[in-house]
């Protein structure tokens, strides 16, 4: 392995650790809101215990994923310092504007749930709970733009310094607003609050089997899937929203996700194996399924994976196989959803114990779902760290040798794995110690 790939390793792993994190705090910034707003309009003070519950887990969830977050920006100078200087004037400004009017407003309100219910008006902590998921919001906004200008660049020009050549923006609006940036954000957000509607619900599955805190539990059942449901169902836009940009803008990458190899209308995949030595694909498909829903007809042509350069093609069968798991995880999710809301509902679900199962594993999908989804888009820009414009070969430190990469990778693995330890270790335990209630009369989950 050489200094390259080891470098894209292990940014990937930072990446994706970080993004076990931002889904949870993101999604359960939601469902901290709902519970606050319940005990703002009914004043109780069970309903005072729930959203204490929330707030812990969400506040343990942010600050390890603030922790990890700050490793990625240190790997650009360190591993990627050709990137750096390339996108340094455009990379910046997001960054920057994410920590001045993010990442602050988060941390600022988060202090006031955490330290001031007694100390401000009822009224102002219910609206600090807002001001913390509004935050968070802005804060994957910011970070959206600048990933998405790396896939759809827009507003810049390209000039010649001793360095080498960078990219300077030459307007603000149109790089941020890049192609990708609306698509990828409301396909992100989607995914990421169906993650912390399933969390909410598989907390109160567990309440459930455990026999303690019913109360609570029933009420973050019915939260969760009821907001798991909704953005499920209001996936379908938002990722076709995202597919139709795919198409428009990055044809090689939407060939790779449907292992399109000859010019012509592109199939829909719902399973299926890329034979990247013959060229060809099997798969159970509909023809022009793909054309058809990006321009309404079934004629259009669009580029095949012949037609381009081998050199400027991404790893087909990768991008293919995440790509369709990822489709076939959404399915699951509005099946699920839908269908233990529907018997939640009902109330039928509480006395079927192998569904409270299935119900307290069920978040793990969405996370899957967002990690395939990520590694498409990032994976299927290959061989370009900023699309047609910088190889990712041509963007890393020359001066950093592999072995010095490997080292430091294997340093993060270790740290991460403790660190996931840790959080878990303090999240079951507020888990374990369920809503301090003012009378305590019923058993914690440990007691039962």
């Amino acid at each position: 392995m050489d200094v390259v790939l080891l470098s894209r390793i292990q940014f990937a792993v930072t990446i994706m650790y970080h993004f076990l994190f931002v889904p949870l705090s993101i999604g359960l910034g939601l469902i901290m809101v709902l519970f606050e707003r319940k005990y703002y309009r009914s004043g109780k003070p069970e309903d005072a215990a729930g959203t204490k519950l929330w707030i812990k887990i969400f506040a343990a969830t942010f600050a390890i994923g603030v922790a990890t977050g700050i490793t990625m920006e240190f790997a650009f100078g360190t591993n990627w310092a050709t990137y750096s200087r390339f996108v340094g004037d455009i990379f910046g400004a997001p960054l920057a504007a994410e920590g001045l009017f993010a990442f602050f407003l988060e941390s600022t309100f988060l202090g006031v749930l955490l330290f001031g219910r007694e100390r401000v008006s009822k009224k102002f902590y219910y609206v600090s709970a807002w001001l913390v998921w509004l935050g968070s919001m802005l804060s994957a906004l910011w970070i959206i733009i600048a990933n998405s200008w790396m896939q759809t660049p827009a507003g810049f020009k390209i000039i010649d310094t001793p360095a080498g050549q960078k990219a300077v923006m030459t307007d603000f609006f149109a790089a941020a607003l890049n192609p990708s940036t609306i698509p990828r954000y409301l396909h992100t957000i989607d995914a990421i609050l169906i993650t912390g509607g399933f969390f909410a619900a598989a907390l109160g599955a567990y309440y459930l089997k455990k026999g303690v805190f019913k109360d609570f539990a029933r009420t973050s059942i019915s939260i969760g899937l009821a907001v798991a449901a909704i953005f499920s169902l209001t996936m379908l836009p938002t990722a076709h929203l995202q597919a139709v940009q795919v198409l428009n803008t990055q044809p090689e990458k939407i060939a790779a996700m449907e292992g399109h190899w000859d010019a012509g209308p592109i199939p829909l995949g719902i399973v299926g194996w890329v034979n990247t030595a013959d060229k060809t694909t099997t798969a159970l498909e509909i023809p022009a399924g793909v054309t058809f829903l990006g321009t309404g007809g079934f004629t259009k042509s669009y580029p095949g994976l012949n037609d381009f350069k081998p050199a400027d093609l991404p790893p087909v069968q990768f991008t293919y196989q995440t790509y369709h798991a990822m489709v076939l995880i959404f399915g699951l999710l509005v099946l699920f959803s839908a269908g233990l809301w529907w018997m939640n509902r009902k109330g039928t679900l509480e006395d079927k114990p192998w569904l409270l199962n299935v119900l307290i594993w069920a978040w793990v999908l969405p996370e899957l779902g967002i990690q395939l989804g990520w590694a498409t888009a990032e994976v299927g820009r290959q061989p370009w760290i900023v699309y047609h414009l910088l190889r990712t070969t041509d963007a890393i430190s020359k001066s950093v040798p592999a072995w010095q990469v490997a080292l430091t990778l294997g340093i993060f693995v270790v740290i991460y794995t403790v660190l996931y330890a840790g959080w878990m270790r303090v999240v079951f335990g507020i888990i374990r110690k369920g809503p301090e209630l003012p009378a305590a009369t019923v058993p914690t989950a440990t007691e039962a």
